[in-house]
């Protein structure tokens, strides 16, 4: 393990995580740093801090004059002398580095200056504030409207108006259960709930709420089970049953208004990845249900935008009594299913709509007739139908377009990955070479290594990939030796790589805000960790998001001067490579780091972790924002001819 440099820094004493009752930070309360006293205090400070500064004046001096001396020491004696040269040349700059950091803590001191103020913690209102969206005080409640009645969330982003605080828990939160029992149950008041949810009969909106928690049948309790379901879909797709699903090349699937997740809390059982979105909801939200349980999900809805996904990306697009009317609209969200589906690839709808009894209403059966003739003139073929469920499976003739006789026409410029861009009526992605039909894609989990011609179809050389690969092999294992509060404190002595790991389990929600190719996702599955990750691709950063998606994987487009698409509290871990310099570079007109790490406070579960890893000065500058959010913090050695350093941080489980 690399070695530590400094002492971790939080608004809350760097002790190891655990519940804080908050207070408002007080700049006349003395802290245990020393900083904020009044009177003899402050004169202690300043007559300390001249006695530092002459002590490390003298120490500079020596440090210049030794490296001077070692230097002619070692002139011409050969390439031994050489390396020990250079050896001392990286400790003296080691020892340069802490020198220049004792320097500017003593300007705070001297200077009568105060490290910067911790932000406040929001008011109980904002527990489950998701900027962009209506919300906080949400002041239609959708059950005096009756029932049925849906309304429809858009995505709208401004500057004005994000609040600048912390988003503290319930009262009554609780750290979740971990995987895998946690896909069975949940703490309840870890989510919004108001009661009408459990009235639902959907498949996927059962639950069973108990004192403290809610339970999710399994199969055994349900006569009418998710895996009865499964194994339909797969004999409709003509398929034995649902454990050949990979082997016919299905391995993502978008799951839209997925319930509570229990389908794709399935299917990850046969190694299939599924994607839940749904629209944002005041209480009762499918995705924070979801992503509570550690399945994979995000808000997002088929409202006028384009969802934040590359075309040509899913193998199955699934809609179970989902509330989307495909009629509407001359079919564009059919044509938007059609731009996220891969050639050969599934759509499964199930509805009441499709049962014999409903079509005995006249218009019903109109709008099923306008559905399949749709569908029809998207060049979609219909494999089967059983009871409420059809299961339609686009073409993979591109010829198709070209000789039918009315539909949607092709799109003269195809955008491969629009950002919250409005529905476009064309159809998209015929001319991509990623036009490959899934039967002929390798399937999982070969396909997350990709071979020299899938990742030529990205511009993406083997020799780069395979570094990157073996970069993040090696760091992985890294990464999860510090994965503890002793990282923070020097007694007792931090975890190193002779200490026990911690166990494989101890993440389940993984989000990656600049993940390039998608490494640090395949790196920690190679290692066996029980972790599956939205691999962000920010919107300033060269788009890899459509090889992500080509090895498996799931993720999104983002912009990190917006609020991401989720609810507070839903990742284990935040990790970011390479961000602050992509910021940095991009930095006309932006938002402030603070600005992003108080988006990702918003998004990290308490006593989550967040790693971080950039250039020194970047890293040194996200340290003291990061003591703002009350995070324990430590710098840590990449490598001694590396000019990157990795910065630490836990959040602490603090209520008001």
């Amino acid at each position: 393990m690399s070695r530590p440099l400094y002492r971790g820094v939080s608004g809350i004493g760097g002790k190891p995580a655990a519940a804080v009752e908050g207070a408002y930070y007080d700049p006349k309360e003395p802290g245990e740093n020393g900083i904020g006293g009044r009177g003899g205090a402050r004169r202690r400070h300043l007559a300390a801090a001249a006695v530092r500064i002459g002590v490390l004046v003298l120490a500079a001096a020596a440090l210049v004059g030794s490296v001077a001396w070692a230097g002619t020491l070692y002139a011409g004696r050969g390439a031994a002398a050489r390396a020990a040269a250079a050896a001392a040349h990286r400790g003296y700059r080691r020892l340069q580095e802490q020198l220049v950091t004792d320097l500017l803590d003593i300007g705070e001191v001297a200077g009568g200056g105060v490290r910067a103020k911790e932000a406040e913690v929001c008011p109980p209102e904002y527990e489950n504030y998701v900027p962009c969206y209506y919300n906080v005080t949400d002041a239609v409640d959708v059950s005096d409207l009756g029932g049925g009645v849906v309304i429809s969330y858009e995505r709208q982003c401004t500057r004005d108006g994000r609040v600048a605080c912390l988003v503290a828990p319930p009262r009554s939160y609780r750290i979740p259960v971990r995987w895998p029992s946690g896909k069975g149950f949940i703490w309840k008041d870890n989510v919004r709930i108001s009661g009408q949810e459990f009235s639902s009969g959907s498949l996927f909106k059962r639950m069973m709420v108990e004192e403290d928690q809610i339970s999710f049948p399994s199969d055994a309790h349900m006569a009418d089970g998710v895996e009865d379901y499964a194994h339909q879909i797969a004999e409709m797709i003509g398929l034995r049953n649902e454990f050949n699903f990979n082997e016919a090349g299905v391995r993502t699937v978008l799951d839209i208004e997925c319930g509570f997740g229990t389908f794709g809390a399935h299917l990850f059982e046969r190694d299939l990845l599924t994607m839940c979105i749904a629209n944002y909801e005041p209480s009762g939200s499918q995705v924070q249900i979801t992503l509570e349980r550690g399945i994979p999900a995000m808000i997002g809805s088929f409202a006028t935008k384009q969802l934040p996904y590359p075309y040509l990306s899913f193998d199955m697009v699934h809609c179970a009594k989902c509330n989307i009317e495909w009629d509407k609209n001359d079919g564009i969200f059919l044509v938007e299913v059609n731009r996220l589906l891969r050639p050969d690839g599934y759509f499964v709808w199930t509805s009441n709509l499709n049962t014999h009894r409903a079509l005995r209403d006249k218009e019903n059966q109109k709008k099923w007739t306008a559905i399949r003739d749709f569908a029809e003139s998207l060049c979609w073929e219909m494999l089967s139908q059983q009871d409420e469920t059809i299961v339609w499976k686009k073409t993979n003739k591109r010829d198709c377009y070209t000789s039918r006789k009315s539909g949607p026409e092709l799109c003269g410029h195809d955008l491969e990955s629009p950002y919250y861009q409005p529905l476009n009526p064309c159809i998209s992605g015929t001319r991509s070479q990623r036009w490959i039909p899934i039967e002929h894609r390798t399937t999982w989990p070969s396909q997350a290594r990709q071979n020299s011609t899938e990742l030529d179809i990205h511009g993406v050389h083997s020799e780069v990939f395979a570094d990157d690969t073996s970069s993040w092999d090696s760091m992985v294992r890294n990464y999860w030796s510090l994965l503890s509060p002793l990282i923070f404190s020097d007694h007792p002595k931090r975890p190193g790589d002779e200490d026990p790991q911690p166990p494989f389990n101890m993440l389940r929600n993984v989000l990656d805000m600049n993940a390039h190719f998608g490494g640090f996702n395949a790196a920690l599955l190679k290692a066996g960790k029980s972790v599956w990750v939205m691999n962000v691709v920010p919107t300033n950063a060269p788009n890899y998001l459509p090889l992500i998606f080509d090895r498996g994987f799931i993720g999104v487009q983002h912009d990190w001067c917006e609020a991401f698409p989720t609810y507070p509290r839903t990742y284990d871990m935040v990790h970011a490579d390479g961000l602050l310099s992509l910021e940095k570079s991009h930095k006309h007109n932006r938002c402030s780091t603070l600005d992003i790490f108080l988006e990702v406070d918003r998004i990290l579960r308490p006593e989550g972790w967040v790693i971080i890893r950039d250039t020194a000065p970047l890293i040194e500058a996200a340290r003291s924002v990061v003591t703002q959010l009350r995070w324990d913090a430590r710098i840590l050695d990449l490598d001694i001819a590396s000019d990157e350093k990795l910065l630490v941080c836990q959040k602490p489980f603090v209520r008001k």
